[in-house]
């Protein structure tokens, strides 16, 4: 499968797992499942697979950030960088609305973290966080 193709496959297959989390509240099993365990279980796959496949012919590193551009001049590894970023989001997306719904914390506030989690992940961790505080949840769940 060509990278472009593989792109388009796992930003769709990253949408349905985000629009099964927001499907949660509804349909608690499925959503955990798809969101929670099968989508991100594929991403790994594909992300495993690219790293295996091309890591070996990579310049790069991780030690400046020159090198790290290096590693993303190769398609492959721009994309596995992609899916990572896709993958973490998502899993970080369940574990707030998972800890949400342990701490009886409204859905409805929920949403606007989740959405910063798929935007822009850490800083949908940070509101989180504060929502969490907010609710007298203290720091960590």
């Amino acid at each position: 499968m060509n990278p472009e193709t593989l792109f388009s496959a796992v930003g769709m297959a990253a949408m349905i797992g985000w629009l099964a989390l927001l499907a949660s509240p509804f349909i608690k099993t499925w959503a955990w499942a798809i969101s929670g365990a099968v989508i991100p279980l594929l991403l790994s796959v594909a992300y495993t697979g690219l790293i295996f496949a091309f890591w070996s012919g990579a310049e790069g590193g991780f030690d400046t950030l020159a090198n790290v551009q290096k590693l993303f001049e190769i398609p492959e590894l721009a994309l596995a960088g992609w899916i990572h970023f896709l993958a973490f989001d998502l899993f970080v997306g369940v574990w707030v609305a998972r800890t949400a719904a342990r701490e009886e914390i409204r859905f409805w506030f929920v949403i606007p973290c989740l959405f910063l989690t798929f935007m822009f992940g850490p800083a949908g961790f940070l509101a989180f966080t504060a929502l969490r505080l907010a609710h007298g949840k203290g720091f960590l769940p």
